[in-house]
């Protein structure tokens, strides 16, 4: 991680980018709501909880998402294609495509986007959260297919039309030009900065405190995305000579992280049933 930055990772992470993110608080706003998030020193308890668990397995899916995208050519999707015509008409559903073609197994001719979704479909286990995933999934790829037009960003809008967020960022990521140790950064990155901002809007905190909470977290957002990549490496991914052909595509993803936060789980569910909030998740 000591090359220098992709200046289009900026882009990606400035909750400025018309992708919906700065309406989802990861979580945030049903902690304070019931008490668990309050203050700053609480707040930093559940940052830090969340990069751990759910940010790890997001950040090691983004890692993932990019450095097969990097790895695997890509052969052009059909110029006829709807979807692929019309960026800013992905169809506006939250459940993934059953009807998209398959194109998993040894011989597809391209990045294995409805596998590895559905790797994150498996890890992401409260309903309201897989709805969150795939809203803000679908929005970022409808965007960066505008700001960084890319085979590989249309292949994935065909394949599957509303992609869980960590793999819109992955293929959003490689499309501008950064590695998968640059998407990890930045997954791990969004994984404490939504909820950060949610916290001083539903509490007034100080901006000042809580930004220099998150440079405090600096050291565990290196180290989250470090573990993030070692995964990924094991699944047999090199973006420099390929995927591994002894790695079988069935199961070639076994070794990205599967942490679980039922607390995160539960607070999500209450979220979607609460009747008055300020943010969708």
């Amino acid at each position: 991680m000591n090359t220098p930055m992709t200046p289009a990772l900026l882009l990606l992470t400035d909750s400025r980018l018309p992708a919906g993110g700065h309406a989802h608080s990861g979580g945030a706003e049903r902690a304070v709501a019931s008490g668990a998030v309050h203050d700053v020193p609480t707040l930093r308890s559940f940052l830090r909880g969340r990069l751990h668990t759910a940010g790890l397995v997001a950040t090691a899916l983004t890692a993932a998402a990019c450095a097969e995208a990097a790895a695997t050519p890509t052969v052009p999707a059909p110029d006829s294609a709807s979807d692929l015509a019309m960026p800013n008409a992905v169809p506006d559903r939250t459940a993934p495509d059953r009807t998209a073609p398959d194109r998993t197994g040894p011989d597809r001719t391209g990045p294995d986007w409805a596998l590895l979704d559905a790797e994150a479909d498996a890890r992401t286990a409260a309903p309201a959260q897989r709805e969150a995933s795939r809203t803000q999934g679908r929005l970022l790829l409808r965007v960066a297919r505008r700001v960084w037009p890319s085979p590989v960003l249309d292949r994935l809008a065909l394949d599957v039309p509303n992609p869980h967020h960590p793999i819109a960022l992955g293929a959003a990521a490689h499309a501008a030009g950064a590695t998968p140790e640059e998407a990890a950064l930045a997954a791990a990155y969004q994984a404490i900065s939504g909820p950060a901002t949610a916290a001083v809007r539903l509490l007034g905190l100080d901006p000042v405190a809580v930004h220099a909470l998150l440079a405090e977290l600096t050291p565990d957002l290196t180290a989250v995305a470090a573990q993030a990549c070692l995964s990924t490496a094991a699944c047999g991914l090199d973006p420099a000579s390929g995927p591994d052909p002894t790695s079988h595509w069935a199961s070639r993803w076994g070794a990205l992280p599967a942490h679980s936060a039922p607390g995160l789980d539960l607070l999500a569910e209450q979220h979607a049933r609460a009747e008055v909030r300020l943010f969708v998740s």
